[in-house]
């Protein structure tokens, strides 16, 4: 998934990109989850590897895990680049989220597809770069419907909006104005509420913008490297 940007950061950071419970390399043991789970995750890895405080870079869902964790555990982080994110998906969430969840194990998982793809990238990302659309796509097919499931549950349930104001890390908050999954206005709730952060909006972009947008990558590695530098 972040194969870019590892190799934008990597010659100057040791890069780490954990997986969340049931994706990818991680197991899980069946049982319901929560974002704050996922943070705690998260957090102890951090401890484990004697890496914190971190420079956290995250994306979707992802993003909701390093807005919990910063706030829960913020002596683990040295900032944040949180892109096409959220810290509450609206008043709707439990709803929408659950018909997604049923979605996740009721349809195969190729025949979701045509719905991701249309909200992770644009017409013209799509035609441009087919063999990244095809990897992300099999990073996708790949993973489990039923984590996938618990995953949607997760983010129906999260809000961690009013204490956006105890994040005290350096935050950069990054979204493409095309993205209908976590549009605009929800980066800019990011933004207020978040001090000192920055907001960048990219034109043309859509969900997955640090996949998508080399100016999404840059600005992280930027805001990576000026925060390293202070620190």
């Amino acid at each position: 998934m972040w194969r870019r940007l590892v190799d934008d950061l990597s010659s100057e950071f040791r890069v780490v990109t954990p997986d969340a419970r049931g994706h990818g390399e991680s197991t899980w043991d069946g049982t319901a989850f929560s974002i704050p789970d996922l943070a705690a995750d998260v957090a102890a890895l951090v401890e484990h590897l004697d890496a914190g405080p971190a420079h956290l870079a995250a994306l979707s869902m992802g993003g909701c895990t390093a807005v919990a964790l910063a706030v829960r555990h913020p002596t683990l982080v040295g900032s944040l680049t949180l892109a096409d994110t959220t810290a509450d998906y609206g008043p709707d969430k439990a709803v929408t989220w659950a018909e997604r969840a049923t979605k996740a194990v009721s349809i195969p998982r190729e025949r979701q597809l045509s719905f991701q793809r249309d909200r992770w990238f644009s017409p013209q990302f799509l035609e441009e770069d087919p063999a990244e659309v095809d990897r992300v796509s099999l990073i996708f097919t790949r993973t489990g419907s039923e984590a996938h499931a618990a995953a949607c549950r997760a983010m129906g349930a999260f809000d961690d909006t009013s204490r956006l104001s105890g994040i005290s890390a350096p935050t950069r908050v990054i979204v493409g104005e095309d993205d209908y999954a976590t549009p605009p206005d929800m980066a800019a709730t990011l933004h207020h509420g978040i001090a000192g952060s920055d907001l960048h909006v990219l034109g043309g972009t859509r969900h997955l913008s640090l996949i998508e947008s080399a100016e999404a990558r840059e600005l992280a590695r930027e805001h990576i490297v000026a925060v390293a530098a202070r620190t």
